[in-house]
C-alpha cells in the first residue's frame, strides 16, 4: 500500500494519502474537494561514504537547479 503526495486544485494544500486501492482517488482534507492532483515525490537515497559513513541525499537537493531531468547524467557541470 503505497503512500502518494496531492495537491487540491480547489485550495492548493498537499497532502499524503495511503493507497488501499490503485482507483482511489482521496477527497482534499481542508476542503473536501475532489479537484485533486498526484505529485510527484522526491526520492532520498542513502549510501556508504569512502570513509564508510551513511550519508542521504534526496532528488530535490539536486545541485542542478531548475533541471527537469530524470537523471543527472545528462547534466554539464
Amino acid at each position: 500500500m503505497p503512500i502518494y503526495e496531492y495537491q487540491c486544485g480547489e485550495c492548493g494544500k498537499e497532502f499524503e494519502y495511503l493507497v488501499f486501492k490503485s482507483s482511489e482517488v482521496p477527497d482534499c482534507p481542508a476542503c473536501q474537494s475532489q479537484k485533486v492532483t498526484k505529485l510527484m515525490s522526491a526520492s532520498t537515497f542513502f549510501s556508504k561514504s569512502a570513509s564508510g559513513m551513511t550519508e542521504s541525499s534526496s532528488a530535490a537537493a539536486s545541485s542542478c537547479s531548475g533541471c527537469a531531468a530524470t537523471s543527472c547524467g545528462s547534466c554539464t557541470p
